[in-house]
């Protein structure tokens, strides 16, 4: 439908519509979740289209301009329009942006619907949705899967021949680096049940943003932008260890990364490549040292990156999906350099990556949002569970150990999907 013909409007919501909305979104639509933030959506009142994904500054600017075009008077804190997305990790991709009919927010004074309709029926289409949500609750909860057969896609042998070639590319002086993704793929004896799999991860990977679109379900730990205002954020992840549970072993693990010249070599190629594609559009840019960041069974190398935006000579500033055009893919997903390193993937890989290091966001009326990095993922349908795990391949990489590293990976959504 037409953004002409569609209108915004905000509603207050009391707790229980709230919480049963929120049940409702989990089990059918789109979920976004982290400590300080959610949003959930309901419906498709509006798609826009990215024709040629990330590389068309027209159809960027456009989604907030469409955005902008529903209107929303006099909105609250949150009230605004957002469109919500699973993005795919090659940027030349064709993409799509949902706006949902109904989206549930947290505002400044407690819970609220923001409905896009035609004039007139919002009321309607938030009566609609309560209903179905009462739906949900009086069906009570799906059978959940207990039988599951899990197999690598590839052999684990192939997976280390193309970790050899890589190396080769690597040492020849190619590339600086490359990022090999393995895919693993489980049957269930029934569907996955998306609710049940955001409620595991979210009690697994508490620190982690968990999210569901469109049968893309995970719990990312890395953040690529989060735009406030002028204020630009964004936290890359590069370079593992792993984690035994045991403080004084994983104290002496996180030393031992941030001494390892091969991991900061890595991690600092994102962190360049990220402060490079923000430069143009930062009038303040601070990239500190990296630190450790523990999660349940690895740590990262992490750096936060924090900026202010420079405004454009019209006075306007770009958007959270303009920004994220600025850097994705990084190296932490492709390689370095990233356009040599995403033409050997595209050769050599042999894997349709889809969303998988993709970017998994929003972006609201006035630019704002955030997008993570779509790893720690699953891609579901049916009764069957994509996953995937890359690593980065250096010159001093070792097959066996990448190999492992991808196995660690995979753990995060594995322990959450098969239930023993």
């Amino acid at each position: 439908m037409s953004p002409a013909l569609l209108q915004a409007a905000v509603r207050p919501l009391g707790e229980a519509d709230f919480a049963a909305l929120r049940a409702h979104a989990r089990a059918t639509g789109s979920v976004f979740e982290r400590d300080g933030c959610s949003l959930y959506g309901l419906g498709r009142a509006l798609v826009l289209p990215l024709s040629q994904g990330l590389g068309d500054p027209a159809e960027l600017a456009g989604v907030t301009e469409a955005l902008a075009s529903l209107g929303s008077p006099a909105a609250p804190e949150g009230g605004l329009p957002v469109a919500v997305g699973a993005l795919p990790f090659r940027p030349e991709v064709p993409a799509e942006l949902v706006v949902p009919s109904l989206a549930l927010t947290e505002g400044g004074d407690g819970p609220l619907a923001v409905l896009v309709a035609e004039p007139g029926g919002h009321d309607r289409v938030l009566a609609a949705a309560v209903a179905a949500a009462e739906r949900t609750r009086r069906a009570g909860p799906s059978l959940l899967p207990d039988a599951f057969r899990l197999a690598s896609s590839r052999p684990h042998a192939d997976f280390l021949e193309r970790v050899a070639l890589a190396l080769n590319e690597v040492r020849s002086g190619r590339l600086d680096k490359v990022v090999l993704a393995r895919e693993v793929v489980v049957e269930a004896n029934r569907p996955f049940v998306a609710a049940d799999l955001l409620e595991r991860l979210r009690s697994l990977h508490p620190s982690c943003t968990t999210f569901h679109i469109d049968g893309f379900v995970g719990a990312t730990p890395e953040l690529l932008v989060r735009r406030r205002s002028d204020e630009l954020a964004s936290d890359p992840l590069a370079g593992t260890a792993p984690r035994s549970g045991d403080p004084d072993a994983d104290r002496r693990g996180g030393d031992a990364l941030l001494a390892s010249g091969k991991e900061r070599a890595e991690h600092r190629a994102v962190v360049e490549a990220i402060a490079a594609g923000f430069d143009p559009i930062t009038a303040e840019l601070d990239v500190p040292e990296p630190e450790i960041v523990g999660l349940r069974n690895v740590s990262h190398l992490r750096t936060r990156i924090r900026g202010r935006l420079a405004r454009r000579p019209d006075g306007s500033l770009p958007s959270a999906l303009e920004v994220l055009a600025a850097i994705h893919p990084t190296p932490a997903v492709a390689g370095a350099p990233v356009e040599l390193a995403l033409d050997y993937l595209h050769k050599c890989e042999e894997l349709d990556r889809g969303r998988y290091a993709g970017a998994v966001g929003f972006v609201r009326a006035d630019g704002d949002g955030e997008f993570h990095l779509g790893i720690r993922s699953a891609s579901l349908e049916g009764a069957t569970a994509r996953l995937m795990a890359g690593v980065g391949i250096v010159a001093d990489s070792d097959p066996a150990h990448e190999l492992r590293e991808t196995q660690l990976k995979l753990q995060a959504v594995l322990a959450a999907a098969v239930r023993p």
